[in-house]
């Protein structure tokens, strides 16, 4: 596992990447919640009322780095984000700064 501080314009979040064989496990976190690469299920996060976010790639098969979630656009945000105002279409940055 590769971990990486991410900062964001009113404080710091902490990156991570799993390397699963093939494949990135890839999320960023907040001190409230996250954004995730597909392989998150957010809206089991939901039941938590833990706000979390799934982001896609601008280019590529998959999120691959913490670049990839940064840039990336969020495609699915479950409820607890979306009361922090978390919509898709935006950037993987822009959902980490609600948080």
């Amino acid at each position: 596992m590769h971990s990486t501080a991410v900062r964001l314009s009113h404080k710091n979040a902490e990156g991570f990447v799993i390397p699963l064989g093939p494949a990135n496990l890839v999320a960023v976190k907040t001190d409230i919640g996250l954004i995730g690469c597909g392989a998150f299920d957010v809206a089991a996060l939901d039941s938590f009322s833990y706000p979390a976010a799934k982001v896609r790639p601008v280019t590529g098969p998959s999120i691959v780095t913490i670049e990839n979630i940064l840039t990336g656009i969020v495609k699915e945000a479950n409820r607890s984000a979306m009361g922090r105002g978390i919509k898709t279409g935006m950037t993987g940055r822009q959902a980490l700064e609600l948080l």
